[in-house]
């Protein structure tokens, strides 16, 4: 599909953006796993969370779906079924990492794999700590999907995480569910703890203090009725159109506001950005706020270290704003060259075809700010976050832009195009 996006220079209005990706993924596991029907509200809309609940369904899990509320008839840690066909994660790194601790405990062989990007992430990050636990995982020359996981008895362990990553802190974790005894991971540069909160929720025992998380294993986990907050990362999309713009005043209702995710928000004020939160208060343990964005001056920017880890996901629609203000320089960040695309790569060859310089690193990229976005015909390369960053870099365009692909963006947020349509003009 090609989109034509329009040059905007008014960003106004208020919008609930679906549920946060990330907890989506999360309490539909632990809500599988759980004894009792759950149900969860505003659940992701994106095809990577239902790719996550696909995959219980196989494996016997009853699963109701009613618009964005889920409810989820949970059999226990022990209620999984062999699945009769191989597991379909889509597009999905998120689900099959963090399922991928579940089926290791498992008393049957399962085969787990998705679509051709997926097919081309490296899983490695994953198998070590699952062969330490006991497990047997193979893969395609490997490191890629599909893995094939010959399930067993797990044994708890203590692994740090060599490279920060919430998703193989999660498929330990989750692991660690079915160890008899302590698992213990530590991380050096603090990632996402939403697995830790849907844990303890879900009534894990679970400790937590400064860069060491321990579990101890065989919990019974009771059925929970959640409310899942709007999704941070979609909502930096909306936030960069309204800094781009020449008059802005947008709220964002209901958006996740966890300390571990809120580096963005941190980021975006230290530029200038006039960001408020109107609203705070908790559900299931995690905060949740409307924001308020208007226009305001922006400076210029550096992404190394930790916050870098903290950005990962939102650097994409961050370059796109650095490259229109202030400028941004990001290190430390080779991971995104093993996203569902090379984003780095892909964001110079938009650029490019923008008229838009950028200084390539192998780790990362520099960007001067106040630079032009010429109209151009740009491409997805059927990476959703390419796909959301670049419509809003057409937002600031001198003309018409054509997304080709830009199908993508439904991965992770189907109602992407129209949500920018109505706040728009």
């Amino acid at each position: 599909m090609q989109k034509t996006v329009s040059p905007a220079r008014h960003v106004s209005g208020s919008i609930r953006l679906p549920g946060d990706k990330s907890i989506s993924h999360r309490y539909g596991m632990l809500a599988s796993l759980a004894e009792g029907e759950s149900t969860l509200e505003n659940y992701s809309t994106g095809q990577d969370c239902h790719s996550t609940l696909g995959c219980f369904s196989a494996m016997g899990i009853p699963v109701h779906k009613d618009g964005t509320t889920i409810r989820v008839s949970g059999q226990g840690l022990d209620g999984l079924r062999a699945p009769t066909q191989d597991l379909d994660a889509g597009n999905s790194g998120s689900t099959i990492r963090m399922i991928s601790g579940i089926l290791a405990a498992q008393p049957f062989t399962s085969r787990i794999g998705g679509d051709e990007s997926l097919s081309k992430r490296p899983m490695g990050r994953i198998m070590k700590p699952l062969a330490k636990m006991g497990a047997r995982v193979t893969a395609r020359d490997a490191q890629y999907p599909p893995l094939e996981i010959t399930g067993g008895p797990l044994q708890p362990i203590d692994f740090t995480l060599p490279v920060a990553s919430a998703q193989v802190k999660s498929c330990v974790l989750f692991g660690g569910l079915y160890a008899s005894g302590v698992t213990t991971v530590r991380e050096g540069i603090r990632t996402r703890d939403h697995s830790e909160i849907a844990l303890r929720q879900f009534g894990a025992e679970i400790s937590i203090k400064p860069g060491v998380v321990a579990l101890t294993g065989r919990p019974t986990l009771a059925a929970q009725k959640l409310t899942i907050p709007g999704d941070l990362s979609s909502a930096a999309f909306f936030l960069v159109a309204a800094l781009l713009a020449d008059d802005a005043d947008l709220v964002l209702q209901g958006v996740g506001l966890n300390p571990t995710r809120a580096a963005l928000l941190d980021f975006l004020v230290s530029l200038g950005a006039p960001i408020k939160v109107l609203d705070l208060n908790h559900n299931g343990g995690e905060p949740i706020g409307d924001l308020r964005v208007t226009k305001g001056r922006m400076q210029g920017g550096l992404l190394e270290g930790a916050m870098t880890a903290a950005l990962i996901d939102e650097i994409p629609v961050l370059a796109v704003l650095g490259a229109a203000r202030g400028g941004l320089e990001v290190r430390d960040a080779s991971e995104l060259r093993v996203k569902e695309t090379d984003r780095i790569a892909t964001l110079a060859e938009n650029f490019a075809r923008m008229g838009v310089e950028i200084e390539v690193r192998p780790d990362g990229f520099r960007v001067e700010g106040g630079q032009r976005f010429r109209p151009a015909t740009l491409d997805s390369f059927h990476d959703h976050r390419i796909a959301m960053a670049f419509a809003i870099a057409a937002l600031a365009a001198d003309g018409d832009c054509q997304i080709d692909r830009a199908e993508a963006a439904s991965v992770s947020f189907p109602e992407f195009y129209q949500f920018l349509g109505e706040i728009t003009r």
